[in-house]
C-alpha cells in the first residue's frame, strides 16, 4: 500500500486514523483495534470508531509503553475499552478472537461499553 496523493484527511501518513477507520467502516463489530506505544494523537479516533461500530479495543498501558502518547490519547477519549501491559495484549487478542486459546489475561484497566 502507498499513500495516494490528494487526500482529504490531514496528518501522518501513513495514517493509523485512516486505517482503523477504514476497518471500522469494513468490519465494524467483528473487528479488534490494537494501539501500541508512539508518539502524538495518531490512532485515537481511528480506534473509538472501531469501539462505536461495536469492535473491540486494546490499547496497551502506561507503564510498558516507551512512548504513551498514542496509546494515553486514545485511552482519554475513551476509545480503549481494555488497557493492559504488553505481555497480556496478544492472550486478549486470542481470547476476543478464538474460543480455542485459554486465556486469564488480566487487564490494569477495564471498560464496559
Amino acid at each position: 500500500m502507498r499513500p495516494v496523493d490528494g487526500r482529504q484527511d490531514p496528518g501522518h501518513r501513513p495514517s493509523v486514523d485512516a486505517l482503523f477507520s477504514s476497518v471500522a467502516e469494513q468490519l465494524g463489530a467483528h473487528a479488534v483495534g490494537v494501539i501500541l506505544t508512539g508518539m502524538g494523537r495518531d490512532g485515537a479516533g481511528g480506534l473509538l470508531k472501531i469501539l462505536q461500530a461495536g469492535g473491540r479495543t486494546i490499547g496497551q498501558d502506561e507503564a510498558t509503553a516507551t512512548v504513551y502518547g498514542m496509546c494515553g490519547a486514545a485511552f482519554q477519549i475513551g476509545a480503549v475499552e481494555m488497557q493492559l501491559p504488553i505481555t497480556e495484549i496478544a492472550r486478549a487478542i486470542c481470547q476476543i478472537t478464538t474460543s480455542r486459546c485459554p486465556v486469564t489475561a488480566s487487564a490494569t484497566q477495564y471498560r464496559h461499553v
